[in-house]
Formats: C-alpha cells, sequence, structure tokens
C-alpha cells in the first residue's frame, strides 16, 4: 500500500499520469492474509490503471483493514492517493508552504550509547550530584509524550570544563559516550568522540514549543501533541515546532490536519507516519485574519482545558478512541469548527471526504499561486 501513501506517490503516478493513465479502479488498504507457516499479514491496495475514460471508476474501502469492502461513491474520479477528488500530487516541502505554519524539526539526536540520557531508575543517583544536577533537562521522545513518562537527559552545551572534574557522575558518563562513539563503524560518529558532551544533533527550540509524536496509532481520533516549556529537550523520536502562542498546537490538534496526514501521509504497517517536509509543511492553511486565528487559538486551549479535568490521565488515555471523555470531545468539536471555517467551510464538517475536497483546494492555491 505504499505505492498511494506519501513520497511515493508523486514518483509513481506522476509517470503514469503524464503517459496517459488514470485510477480506473481501486480497493484501498486491507491485509493480504496467508496460510504459510510464520506469516506476516501485508498491508496492500489494489489499482487498476486504463486509458479509457469512459467507464466510471470504482472505489472500495475496508473500514477494518481486515474486514469486508465497501462500495465509495465516486463523483470526480479517484486521485492517486484512492480519494475522490482532484489528482494533485504533493510534492515534499523543505518550508512550510503556508504563512501560519512554523518549521518543524527533528528533536535532539544523542548517538551516546546511553551516557547522556537519564532514565528514571537512574535520577536519584544523578541528581543527588550537584554538579551534574544543573545539567539535567526533562528530555521527551513518543513514548514520554504519548503515555505522560518522564526521563531526562545531560545538556552540556554550557558546560564548564572545570565541571567534569568535579563530577564523578559527569566524568564516567562522558566516559561511556566517548567509548561508545570511538567503537562505532559510522565514521561520523566516530568523529563525534572527541565532543562527548555534545548530543549528535543539538536542535532545541527557543520558547514554548509543540511536540509531534513521529509515528501515531491509526486509531487515534486526533494527532497525540503536547506543547512544552523552553528547556524541555525534544528526542529524536520526535518533531519540535515553536509554538508561542499556541496556534500550532490548535492546527494540529484539528481533524482537518489529521485527515491531511491520512490522505497525504506514508504510514508504518497502517500507523500515521509523521514527516515534517510531506505532511507538516505542506498542510495548506489558508492565510488567517486576527479574528479567526484568535478564534482558533481560543478553541485550542479549551482542549488543553479539558485535558486537564483528568490530569491524571496520559495522552493515550485521553484519546483512546473507545473511552474519550465527553467534555474533550466537545473542546475539539468546537476546535474543528472554527478550523474547518478557515478553510472555507460554512459550519463544521461532518466527514473526511468534505474535508478532503477543502485541503486539496487549499493546496492547491498554495502550491500553484
Amino acid at each position: 500500500n505504499s505505492i498511494t501513501q506519501g513520497e511515493q506517490v508523486p514518483l509513481l503516478f506522476g509517470f503514469l499520469n503524464s503517459h496517459g493513465w488514470f485510477i480506473r479502479f481501486a480497493h484501498r488498504t486491507f491485509t493480504w492474509d496467508s496460510e504459510a507457516p510464520g506469516k506476516a499479514a501485508v498491508h496492500c491496495v489494489i489499482v487498476g490503471l486504463s486509458r479509457d475514460r469512459s467507464t466510471k471508476p470504482k472505489l472500495w474501502d475496508y473500514p477494518s483493514v481486515s474486514g469486508e469492502q465497501v462500495s465509495v461513491p465516486i463523483s470526480r474520479g479517484i486521485n492517486s492517493y484512492l480519494v475522490d477528488g482532484p489528482n494533485i500530487l504533493v510534492q515534499k516541502a523543505s518550508t512550510p508552504i503556508s504563512s501560519e505554519i512554523n518549521f518543524a524539526a527533528l528533536g535532539a539526536m544523542p548517538k551516546d550509547g546511553g551516557g547522556l540520557i537519564v532514565e528514571r531508575d537512574e535520577f536519584e543517583t544523578v541528581n543527588a550530584d550537584p554538579v551534574a544536577a544543573k545539567y539535567l533537562r526533562p528530555y521527551r521522545g513518543s513514548r514520554e509524550l504519548v503515555n505522560g513518562l518522564d526521563r531526562w537527559c545531560l545538556w552540556l552545551v554550557d558546560l564548564e570544563p572545570d565541571d567534569v572534574a568535579k563530577s564523578s557522575v559527569l566524568k564516567d558518563r562522558l566516559a561511556q559516550v566517548r567509548s561508545y562513539r570511538e567503537g562505532s563503524t559510522a565514521a561520523s560518529t566516530r568523529a563525534l568522540a572527541k565532543i562527548p558532551h555534545l548530543f549528535a544533533q543539538r536542535f532545541s527550540p527557543n520558547g514554548q514549543f509543540l511536540c509531534i509524536p513521529r509515528v501515531v496509532s491509526e486509531l487515534r481520533p486526533y494527532f497525540t501533541v503536547k506543547d512544552f516549556p523552553e528547556g524541555t529537550i525534544a528526542s529524536d523520536a520526535v518533531f519540535a515546532v515553536e509554538d508561542h502562542d499556541q496556534l500550532q498546537f490548535s492546527l494540529a490538534s484539528s481533524s482537518m490536519f489529521i485527515t491531511w496526514q491520512r490522505t497525504v501521509g506514508g504510514r508504518l504497517k497502517s500507523d500515521l507516519r509523521f514527516a515534517s517536509t510531506l505532511t507538516w509543511h505542506t498542510f495548506p492553511v489558508p492565510a488567517l485574519d486576527t479574528q479567526t486565528r484568535q478564534q482558533i487559538i481560543t478553541a485550542g486551549k479549551k482542549v488543553i482545558s479539558a485535558r486537564e479535568i483528568h490530569p491524571e490521565r496520559s495522552l493515550a488515555e485521553h484519546y483512546n478512541p473507545f473511552a474519550m471523555d465527553l467534555e474533550l470531545l466537545k473542546a475539539h468539536d468546537a476546535l474543528d469548527r472554527e478550523v474547518d471555517k478557515a478553510f472555507g467551510a460554512e459550519r463544521k464538517l461532518s466527514n473526511e471526504r468534505q474535508r478532503q475536497e477543502l485541503l486539496f483546494a487549499s493546496y492547491s492555491r498554495l502550491s500553484f499561486s
């Protein structure tokens, strides 16, 4: 099924379209089973191509990837993402195409053999060392973000050289990092042995930032994102977006965004795989006037307030598709109403197909204007 997802789509269908082929029928993602021992279910699509446009296209969907097919009504045609809509090919973008979207960067990558990362069972020991403790920072990857877990790192970009001699914790951990890097088969990692106190990649946002996981379960009704304060270090299992006014949180938390992600993004099996260049920088948010922007931000803050009714719950628990709190659902509905209207809808939309139409129309305007 990867041929109809992510960056594969323009590579394959751009070529086919240029030679006059169009999709005559298709089956969306389903599991292809096997009777072989030790079998692994494969996620597949079936796509039938033709140059004869006299027959109306037919499309089938699988509400459960291992269930029965259902027919999908077609009014415009089947595009390369197996959606009823214009045949637009979404290309990766190194910077956002919308003026309302901030740049997304991959979080900090340690390549440290564990020396710079402080797990929960190590925290007391490291924190008890007064020299090492001043360099401790909260460290958040997708596991910590979604499950509400604690983890820390030693963030030593401002390390005082004398502090290493004063701290056995720092001395031992930096020796561990150096040894790990020197033993690597990658020349780029071995070169980092000269700077064992630093992460291999050291992106750290200025101010409050939005934390976005790289992979989200296909069952989540909304993308599981959260804002973190300055001083928190995002790991390379997430993307970070500066979010001073919480507009980015509000947009990423909308049904409009997860629809875009489901439609043009890649997948890991059937789970949603976020990519800054393909699904965030291409997210076609129209230019917002001051009033509309504030209404979206206010609605996003109400989503946060609804989460805070149950502060003991993790994002995984908040967004359990079978047990979402009613107040949180109401807050998301209100947010969707504001975002849908910003894209040109007269009222809150009721299904994914309606949002896809607005998204592709907006993408066309922003990309080709």
